[in-house]
């Protein structure tokens, strides 16, 4: 189901001052030095996935969880402000596609999976807290698992 983002975000921020919308003029380009089919991917979601027991996500959080590779669909949780939630949580590959990634891993079609994957809640706080929070705690992790890219799936 199609989620209409801006009149969203004006019925949950209707008392707030005007949310100034970010301007990304530049995206920088790092071209891969190897095939893909020999890469270490990771996943990354903004679609509030959590993992068993870990706790829910709630407004102006800018934390993150780390999803183990090999859980599976009935582990998973989904809990976001920002978009109905219910075709997530019966299917959380909508969002979060793990399974189908192990799957490429399993083909080849990638190197390998990093483990743990990643999820967060995006798009309901500011892009600094993004920015100087949240990214370079991600790609701290990135860099120790020797990622060589990383797949962003927005919810």
């Amino acid at each position: 189901m199609p989620v209409d983002y801006i009149p969203r975000t004006r019925e949950l921020y209707g008392d707030f001052t005007p949310y100034r919308w970010v301007e990304n003029d530049t995206v920088p380009f790092t071209p891969l030095t190897k095939p893909i089919a020999s890469c270490k991917l990771a996943l990354i979601t903004s679609g509030g996935v959590m993992y068993r027991d870990q706790p829910r996500f709630h407004r102006e959080d800018a934390s993150y969880r780390r999803i183990p590779k090999n859980a599976r669909r009935n582990e998973l949780n989904v809990w976001h402000f920002g978009y109905p939630t219910a075709d997530a949580q019966e299917d959380p590959n909508c969002v979060f596609p793990l399974e189908r990634m192990r799957e490429l891993e399993a083909e080849r079609v990638i190197g390998e999976l990093v483990d743990p994957a990643f999820s967060f809640m995006g798009g309901v706080y500011s892009a600094r807290k993004v920015r100087d929070e949240l990214a370079p705690k991600i790609i701290d992790e990135l860099k120790r698992a020797h990622a060589d890219a990383f797949l962003l799936v927005p919810a």
